[in-house]
């Protein structure tokens, strides 16, 4: 195992976590005022409503999606009688329509923040970059369905778990169990980990908001009288 290999998927993890906690909690309580999702719905209603609905159901399932089939036990799946290859064909079913939503979305609210003169003058060059390092992300997952789609024995995805795995549970071994994945899956672990490193520089950190108010489901109908 090469020390590139170790650093990046051994080391900078923990590095990508640790920022990704500590400068969420120090935004929060330094700079509030500017702990917001920053919507653009007063300057253009447009294609937001589709866009964004596509977007956020496609980012979320993949989000749990990964975090269930990357960390759940494969000791789990054996004992369910739930084969690698079965898992792996319904992660790249799962991981195609979702990323696929998401994909479609994403190009919606990008061509809507660049087509519009307003919008365009009111983002940030930080929008910018979170905007295209999440397309990139995005699209190397959906070109790994590919990859994967010539390996259907499994080995690559339960190597993809160890490595998880490993590394949640701080397993000084995780690097070495994708020492030998195609350069395809590291760039996209790579990319991922990179959004948790610039998560909270971004307008990003109001997912936090988002699982913080999750009571707000259940609320009460709030009635709104036009005067």
């Amino acid at each position: 195992m090469n020390s590139l290999n170790q650093f990046f998927f051994g080391i900078y993890p923990y590095i990508a976590l640790t920022v990704f906690l500590l400068g969420s909690l120090v935004r929060f309580e330094r700079e509030q005022y500017t702990w917001k999702s920053d919507s653009s719905q007063l300057l253009h209603r447009g294609q937001l409503r589709l866009g964004n609905i596509l977007f956020h159901v496609g980012i979320l399932g993949l989000f749990f999606g990964h975090l269930a089939g990357l960390l759940t036990p494969v000791v789990v799946w054996d004992t369910l009688g739930v084969s690698h290859t079965l898992k792996q064909t319904v992660a790249m079913a799962a991981g195609g329509v979702m990323g696929g939503m998401c994909l479609i979305g994403l190009l919606i609210l990008i061509h809507r923040r660049l087509s519009d003169p307003r919008i365009r003058a009111t983002t940030r060059p930080g929008d910018k970059l979170l905007l295209l390092w999440i397309l990139v992300t995005l699209l190397l997952g959906l070109s790994t369905i590919v990859l994967s789609a010539g390996h259907m024995d499994g080995e690559m995805m339960v190597r993809l778990m160890t490595w998880a795995q490993h590394i949640v549970t701080f397993q000084g071994d995780a690097a070495s169990h994708i020492d030998g994945v195609p350069l395809l899956f590291k760039a996209h672990l790579f990319m991922g980990l990179t959004l948790f490193v610039i998560f909270p520089f971004t307008r990003l950190v109001h997912v936090w908001s988002g699982f913080a108010s999750v009571g707000y489901l259940g609320r009460a109908w709030q009635l709104v009288r036009p005067r």
